[in-house]
């Protein structure tokens, strides 16, 4: 007989008009049916008619057992006392037991110095605290993990987060929902950052974890790695390199500082986007090439305010959306003048939040230097120094500088086999919109696409700011432009941040952000022949 495959959604026609999906997101299957959504239980020991008769009875039977037994397991479970709930019960956002006493962060506003301050990835996963003998989310819900998953993890708590990978929030939900019994978890890691049990400053409690978890002691957890910050360029290079990956953004704990319950200034997160939770309140049809499928979740924020929200959704997630009544996670650039959120897209659904919460109403863009701005000195434990790399084959490569002069030239001569190859394979562009375009042959063709669909005629640049930390450089610059934009003149301006990173003798671009505003001109824009770029800073030096 037929079965699903992993990420697969398969449609069967069952009593109601509308045909019911069938799905598997890491090896739990699930039915749109009501039989299979008003079950109890974990969601991996579900089934219904539907997945027997497309899978085969027998096959749904030796995944979940006898399906009698279970159901009077969660009769005898429901008469029994009251005790915090596994997050693959049910969907329940409120914690049902005791919530641990968890440390939670404030956004950095550009309002703290961070020099020696230490950094760690904000990771993309789910909060899970080890109180000795279980993981309990943050609001008091218990993660059934598997015991072979935890054996050897220690009886006094931890804190930290259960993670399958960059950009693999969706499957790390479905993994820890899924109860303790499936396989699947064996792609979990626990990521700790925090032994909050011991009475004494960061650096120790570090030392200590890494003494208990480091050098491959647990199969499935370990440690989060702390750099010390250098101070403000060393942040932003490191915000870029981990953006670059794909990574949330950063996390910076002061030095020196205890443990302590609740939010608090000691633990700060660095983001280019915010990002907020909102409920699911309609769906909008979709059109063009998302006809006869899902356009926008119509979304409402804490205080009512409704916006659509189309960017992020994957075809599955157009195909088989987030119910009405979902609370789900999105990202936004900053919010407009009215409480909307600017560019919004989805993350994905959320786990283990009490419900819609209030936007930053602070833009929190890539750092930028204020009159306040850090001043690096020498930290304890200094980054390697930029390499004097010995000169490549290929032109231009030898130091970022150039490499960087190099792309704008090509791109200005329209050359586009070198600012290809002036890509690294696996760079990613966060377009002025907030979409986010991955791989080189997607980034080339967004830099096509800007000479392709308007007329470039002048370009200025200017504030050039190049940093460079061991493999790692930032580039910054502000820009003019003058262009033809649907027949009318036009100027923008803006400001463009790559991050370039030393690979096999040459430093390429690994990952490009552009602000802009675009405004029409009154008059008509000089014009320097047909189409030719008139550049008024020279070399147009990074």
């Amino acid at each position: 007989m037929p079965d699903i495959a992993d990420g697969e959604i398969v449609h069967v026609q069952g009593s109601a008009k509308a045909p019911y999906q069938l799905k598997n997101v890491g090896g739990v299957y699930s039915c749109s049916c009501p039989a299979w959504r008003n079950q109890g239980g974990a969601i991996d020991k579900r089934t219904c008619k539907h997945l027997k008769a497309y899978r085969g009875e027998q096959l749904e039977l030796d995944r979940v057992g006898d399906a009698t037994a279970s159901s009077a397991a969660s009769s005898a479970a429901s008469s029994a006392p009251a005790k915090p709930k596994a997050i693959g019960d049910d969907h329940e956002e409120a914690g049902s037991g005791t919530a641990p006493p968890v440390l939670l962060a404030h956004k950095w506003e550009n309002d703290v110095e961070l020099l020696g301050w230490w950094i760690s990835e904000k990771l993309d996963g789910v909060r899970a605290w080890w109180d000795g003998t279980r993981f309990v989310s943050r609001l008091g819900n218990v993660f059934a993990a598997p015991a072979w998953f935890t054996a050897g993890l220690p009886s006094h708590p931890l804190d930290g987060e259960l993670w399958v990978g960059r950009k693999e929030f969706s499957k790390c939900i479905s993994i820890v929902r899924s109860g303790g019994a499936s396989e699947a978890w064996r792609e979990v890691r626990y990521l700790v950052f925090d032994a909050p049990a011991r009475d004494e400053p960061f650096e120790q409690r570090v030392a200590y974890l890494h003494g208990l978890l480091g050098a491959a002691q647990h199969e499935f957890a370990r440690p989060v790695e702390h750099l010390p910050c250098q101070g403000f360029d060393h942040l932003k290079a490191e915000l870029a390199r981990v953006e670059a990956l794909g990574g949330e953004g950063l996390m910076l704990r002061q030095p020196g500082s205890k443990y302590v319950e609740g939010r608090s200034t000691t633990l700060l997160k660095v983001k280019t986007f915010h990002d907020a939770e909102a409920r699911v309140v309609d769906h909008e049809p979709g059109k063009g090439k998302h006809k006869g499928r899902l356009g926008a979740l119509v979304c409402a924020m804490h205080d009512g305010t409704r916006f659509n929200l189309g960017t992020g959704l994957s075809d599955q997630e157009r195909q088989s959306p987030p119910p009405i009544g979902t609370l789900i996670t999105y990202r936004y650039q900053e919010l407009t003048k009215d409480g909307v959120p600017r560019f919004p897209s989805f993350v994905g659904l959320a786990v283990d939040k009490p419900g819609p919460t209030a936007p930053s109403s602070t833009p929190v863009p890539m750092p930028v230097a204020t009159g306040a701005a850090l001043t690096p000195s020498a930290p304890s434990a200094p980054m390697a120094p930029a390499p004097a790399w010995a000169l490549p084959s290929s032109p231009g490569a030898s130091d970022p500088r150039a490499a960087v002069q190099a792309l704008s030239s090509a791109w200005r001569a329209k050359r586009w086999s070198d600012v290809e190859r002036a890509l690294h394979p696996q760079c990613a562009f966060v377009l002025q919109d907030g979409t986010r375009v991955e791989g080189r042959a997607a980034c080339l063709q967004s830099y096509r696409e800007l000479m392709e669909q308007h007329r470039v005629l002048r370009v200025s640049e200017r504030d050039h700011r190049l940093d460079v930390f061991g493999a790692t450089a930032v580039a910054c610059c502000a820009w003019e432009m003058t262009l033809v934009d649907n027949g009318r003149p036009a100027r923008a301006k803006g400001t463009e941040t790559l991050a370039l990173t030393h690979e096999s003798g040459a430093w390429t671009v690994v990952w490009r952000r552009v602000d802009e505003a675009r405004a029409a001109l009154d008059e008509d824009a000089e014009e320097s022949g047909e189409g030719e770029i008139v550049d008024d800073s020279g070399e147009g030096e990074a």
